[in-house]
């Protein structure tokens, strides 16, 4: 009885008629869930190559393909889980400070790799040949572990479980579609990657301030002005570097 009660709490909300309102009937919801989205593509570029390196041992398209669409459920299921344990940790304020300290050491790891290169780059390997059930445990493994730091992400953004969910769910399907343009992008526009990692901080601090002995909330409409305002000065960054790399 005692397990039953606990998964309850943990999925309960999932399937909460209120979360589901708040999610897709609201435009702060809406918003939030398209926030969600863009952060999860962008910053799980690296993560689609890697993940890319793991199918192009099958060396044939078609197993491939495949791979990549089992990969895509088995995440499903595990992201599921996931944010529903994660929605009943994030509760808990120890966790929040830890959360919070591990979101801002991601970002400032980060910024602290572009100026100390690992020697060698970052370029990953090809995976060694492996049997085809085999590539899809490791396309599931490796977006699992690669989804403990959206989840993070996403549950400071908003303690929504619903939200949190859909907007991961159309984020891991949106990287299994989109992979390749987002490595074009980001290779036209590099300072997104930079851009999505400031936007990492910022959410470390917004969690941070949540704590109870802080207990100051940032609004969502404030964040996704914000965000707004990220894109927008990313942009303008780019170009104005662009056009200036142009007169000399």
């Amino acid at each position: 009885m005692a397990a039953i009660n606990t998964l309850i709490k943990l999925y309960g909300p999932f399937f909460s008629g209120a979360d589901w309102h708040a999610a897709i009937m609201t435009g702060g919801g809406l918003m939030t869930i398209a926030t969600l989205a863009i952060m999860e593509c962008l910053l799980s570029v690296d993560n689609a190559v890697v993940l890319a390196a793991q199918t192009a041992s099958l060396k044939v398209p078609k197993l491939e393909h495949r791979a990549l669409m089992y990969g895509l459920w088995g995440s499903y299921l595990f992201r599921f889980i996931a944010i529903g344990l994660g929605s009943f940790l994030i509760k808990f304020w120890a966790v929040k400070a830890i959360g919070a300290g591990y979101l801002l050491w991601m970002a400032l790891h980060f910024f602290y790799e572009q100026h100390v290169p690992k020697a060698g780059g970052n370029q990953p390997k090809l995976a060694k040949p492996r049997s085809f059930w085999a590539t899809v445990v490791a396309i599931v493994l490796l977006d699992f572990v690669f989804s403990i730091d959206s989840i993070l992400t996403a549950l400071a953004i908003d303690d929504n479980p619903v939200i949190v969910l859909i907007g991961g769910f159309i984020g891991i399907l949106a990287m299994r579609f989109v992979a390749q343009g987002m490595i074009v992008l980001l290779a036209k526009v590099p300072e997104l990657l930079y851009m999505a990692y400031v936007l990492i901080a910022f959410i470390s601090i917004k969690l941070g301030l949540s704590l109870p002995m802080i207990h100051i909330e940032v609004s969502n409409t404030f964040f996704s002005i914000f965000v707004l305002g990220a894109f927008a000065v990313t942009l303008g960054v780019h170009f104005w570097r662009r056009r200036n790399s142009h007169e000399f």
